[in-house]
């Protein structure tokens, strides 16, 4: 069976920021998935670059690929994450992962949390700022300090630093004028829970949805002036495959009544999110050790150097399940929701 592998290639130019790509795959990343569906599949990798939509589409036309394992993460606008599912409906290929409305909406963080607040799913207390104008003291009321600010569509901690957590009114607002010019979208002011954080790894659909091993953010081993949060400093910074942070403890240690709330609320998410094969739910208890979900990544990233953090293929290892075995296993998920052996 042919498998097309839907990527995007972080650029080598070194002059190009950093921050501006940090959603994309490096070739180390792109080869591991790729070598993984070779063990039963032919692979064709089509890098989805936003300067080439004709030729990603004369490319999946000359290929004919039977599926796409898509890992896409676009590039200009809040449709980014869906743009790759949409061109792959739109050429009726079946593909890996969640659809275009999915994608659309977990990459909106207050459209997310919207979704979840009607299913009844804790999330913490927040407000969207589009401009300056809209910010006032009355308006914030409700909260209580500290908050954090983060950009509304941006992943991979992107603007999310160590200055975006704030005590006071005055710092919040010179925060998200700079976060609304840098950015240039709207921003989501959130309470800042004060519990641990967690994040869960979810592979399936339907009634057979797996929850890996939970994985615990241990903000003790940040830098003791940090503001307790998975910042960018602490992913991209701080952390050092040469020098890894010690920053996750998997499985996580906690009572089993937690372990299986965690589990089952990331679950609950999933079916409200429409998620498909495959995402991974962050969560986070308030002072009274209520869960709480942060966000839900549709498109998880998996890094596949077990000395660079990242929680998907940690949990999976510690699962039993290998690298290739976990990029195998998404796709068979998606094989099985297509019910492509039967179709084909």
């Amino acid at each position: 069976m042919k498998i097309a592998l839907m990527v995007n290639q972080k650029p080598n130019d070194a002059s190009i920021s950093h921050e501006d790509f940090l959603e994309w795959d490096s070739m180390q990343t792109i080869s591991a998935v790729s070598n993984a569906l070779e063990e039963f599949h032919e692979v064709a990798v089509i890098d989805c670059h936003p300067e080439k939509l004709p030729e990603v589409i004369e490319k999946l036309r000359s290929e004919k690929p039977d599926f796409c394992f898509n890992m896409a993460e676009g590039f200009n606008g809040a449709s980014r994450e869906a743009q790759v599912p949409a061109i792959l409906d739109w050429l009726a290929i079946p593909y890996t992962g969640s659809g275009v409305a999915t994608l659309a909406i977990t990459l909106d963080k207050a459209k997310t949390k919207e979704v979840l607040s009607y299913h009844g799913l804790a999330t913490p207390s927040f407000v969207v700022i589009a401009n300056i104008g809209d910010l006032n003291a009355q308006a914030l009321d409700k909260f209580s300090y500290p908050l954090i600010i983060k950009p509304l569509l941006e992943g991979s901690s992107k603007g999310i630093s160590e200055k975006s957590v704030v005590d006071s009114y005055d710092e919040l607002v010179k925060v998200v004028e700079k976060h609304l010019i840098t950015y240039s979208q709207s921003v989501i002011v959130e309470t800042l829970l004060q519990g641990r954080e967690f994040t869960v790894g979810l592979i399936g659909n339907g009634s057979s949805i797996e929850a890996l091993p939970i994985v615990e953010v241990l903000f003790d081993k940040l830098p003791a002036k940090s503001r307790r949060i998975y910042s960018y400093e602490a992913k991209w910074v701080w952390d050092d495959p040469s020098n890894p942070l010690e920053i996750f403890q998997c499985p996580a240690i906690i009572p089993d009544d937690l372990k299986a709330e965690l589990s089952n609320v990331s679950i609950q998410a999933f079916k409200a999110l429409d998620c498909k094969d495959w995402a991974r739910v962050d969560l986070r208890l308030d002072n009274e050790g209520n869960v709480n979900i942060l966000e839900v990544n549709a498109l998880p990233g998996v890094l596949p150097d077990p000395n660079e953090n990242s929680c998907f293929p940690k949990a999976a290892f510690m699962a039993g399940i290998s690298f290739k075995r976990m990029i195998n296993r998404v796709l068979d998920e998606a094989f099985k929701r297509y019910n492509y052996y039967i179709c084909n």
